[in-house]
């Protein structure tokens, strides 16, 4: 019974990765580590340039789960207030690929002595396909299953604001402002009568504050709230600990979906390295032993050994 249950959750997976209305964009745990992945505002908002390079498996004894690599990078240009990044992601969910790259812009304004404004752009695609022989299905007359490749470029841009000091931060967010659902506004039918996916408009906000509770002690507490038509606002309650600006040890609550623990190690001045797992609540528990993810982080353009405050964002 267990292994037929399984393979249900497998093809029910396997469905909504052909013609998804919910959450399409990137889904991590670590983003608090690197805000690029959801706000092109985010770019250049330190004094020097960071690299990351994550992966998440997700739903782990499930077949055909998502699996997501990304790699990032981002900076200031020069002594300018221009900051830049860029954005690589894949991810394999079922039979289906999506490959996306994105550029990313942004002017960060002086708000007062110690805060700052950011307003970012982005502009790239993702590359959609997946194949009908890897599909097990009955009705081998369904146009929807005829050829066995289908693929899509689909272009697109984002933007976003974000606030933000060395203990503050709050952003706005849409990283996909195209939506390719013929029922929307400012939306595009690539189908052409053909099976094609769809990416529709999400939005985030987010908002974060550093305490320093001890000289060895800082708490970071956040939120994120993620909304997506048709589809339940999302919202995660994040809280970690800095401990001996060594260490970071934490959790968050995504609500209606899981428990997250977090722990991300300085192994040096420039270099990081993060992971976190996901128990989830919801019915899949049965079936999968949670998400895994790793993160590894390099800092580096300047002698961080100069840095007399810390960022905590």
């Amino acid at each position: 019974m267990k292994r037929l249950l399984k393979r249900f959750f497998t093809l029910i997976l396997l469905s909504v990765s052909l013609c998804a209305n919910a959450q399409q964009d990137l889904l991590v745990s670590q983003y608090m580590f690197n805000h690029l992945l959801l706000n092109p505002a985010y770019a250049g908002s330190h004094e020097y340039m960071m690299a990351t390079l994550l992966y998440r498996k997700q739903w782990v004894d499930l077949k055909g789960a998502p699996e997501t690599q990304v790699a990032s990078l981002h900076g200031p240009l020069g002594l300018s207030q221009f900051g830049w990044g860029a954005l690589i992601s894949h991810d394999k969910i079922g039979v289906t690929d999506r490959t996306d790259a994105y550029l990313n812009a942004a002017y960060h304004l002086k708000t007062g002595p110690k805060m700052r404004l950011s307003l970012g752009i982005r502009a790239g695609g993702g590359y959609y396909s997946y194949k009908n022989s890897d599909l097990t299905y009955w009705d081998e007359g369904d146009p929807a299953f005829a050829g066995n490749r289908v693929s899509k470029f689909l272009p697109n841009v984002g933007a976003g604001l974000y606030l933000y000091s060395r203990k503050f931060y709050a952003g706005l967010s849409v990283p996909t402002i195209i939506s390719y659902d013929p029922a929307k506004s400012l939306s595009f039918d690539v189908g052409g009568g053909d099976v094609a996916p769809h990416q529709v408009r999400h939005y985030f906000a987010t908002a974060g504050i550093a305490l320093e509770l001890h000289p060895d002690v800082v708490m970071k507490p956040s939120v994120l709230v993620k909304y997506v038509d048709n589809a339940p606002m999302e919202a995660d309650f994040n809280i970690n600990f800095l401990l001996a600006n060594t260490v970071w040890v934490g959790g968050s609550y995504r609500t209606g979906d899981s428990f997250v623990g977090i722990v991300e190690l300085q192994l040096s001045k420039k270099l990081r390295i993060g992971y976190s797992y996901d128990f989830t609540f919801t019915d899949i528990k049965d079936y999968s032993s949670g998400s895994h993810e790793i993160m590894l982080g390099y800092d580096f353009g300047y002698d961080i050994m100069k840095i007399k405050k810390q960022r905590y964002f």
